[in-house]
């Protein structure tokens, strides 16, 4: 069993904050933590937090890299556009150096972010097929698992190290479950998440016997 953040905006928050959160949870955990972050779509939400909307995208990349580096050593000096650290670190470091960090969002600069920086993708939304995806995602998830695999390659990296999770509605039925699953292990998906909201489940008992459900059902259909 993980824990993982799906997602977490990090151009909105201080770096050296959530490096040494995450590093915590990673401890307490015993080295299960997945950071799952992203680049957030709200304007309103960076201007409340006096953060820069525009910059987002090149402020989460020297991010990645401040992060990674706070995990994996035990001093630290970094000089980039918006973070100065000179000689500081993290103690105790997380179990995990670096913790693995995933990324959603769906954009072809996404995409291809992911594809250069990142542990695994988190594929937002629900998983889309031809018959369902939206305008914006032509060929739906599979082509963009074929995209995001073109980009890896592009980048010098093993597209099979780079993680695939996406996410089914419980409140879908058992029958969609099984046809969205299948679809996403042809795809050579790692990982599929289960959306419990708006299924009218009232109390958190409610919610993971949902949860057992689902994975009886793909069990017994695997």
């Amino acid at each position: 069993m993980e824990l993982v953040t799906g997602i977490l905006v990090l151009p909105q928050r201080q770096t050296a904050l959530v490096a040494k959160q995450a590093a915590e949870v990673d401890v307490l955990s015993g080295g299960r933590l997945r950071l799952g972050v992203g680049v957030g779509w709200n304007s309103v939400e960076y201007e409340a937090l006096g953060q820069d909307f525009h910059s987002r995208g090149a402020r989460i990349e020297e991010q990645i890299a401040v992060l990674r580096a706070l995990w994996t050593q035990e001093v630290v000096t970094f000089e980039g556009r918006w973070h100065r650290i000179t000689q500081a670190g993290l103690n105790p470091l997380p179990v995990q150096r670096p913790i693995p960090i995933w990324m959603g969002g769906e954009s072809d600069t996404v995409l291809r972010r992911i594809a250069r920086l990142a542990d695994g993708w988190l594929a937002g939304g629900t998983l889309r097929t031809p018959a369902t995806r939206l305008p914006e995602t032509p060929g739906g998830y599979p082509a963009m698992v074929d995209r995001l695999r073109r980009y890896a390659l592009e980048a010098g990296r093993d597209p099979a190290a780079i993680g695939l999770e996406c996410r089914i509605n419980y409140a879908a039925g058992p029958a969609e479950w099984t046809r969205l699953a299948a679809e996403w292990r042809r795809v050579g998906g790692t990982h599929l998440s289960v959306n419990t909201m708006r299924a009218g489940l009232a109390s958190p008992g409610a919610h993971l016997e949902a949860i057992r459900r689902v994975w009886e059902v793909l069990a017994g259909a695997s």
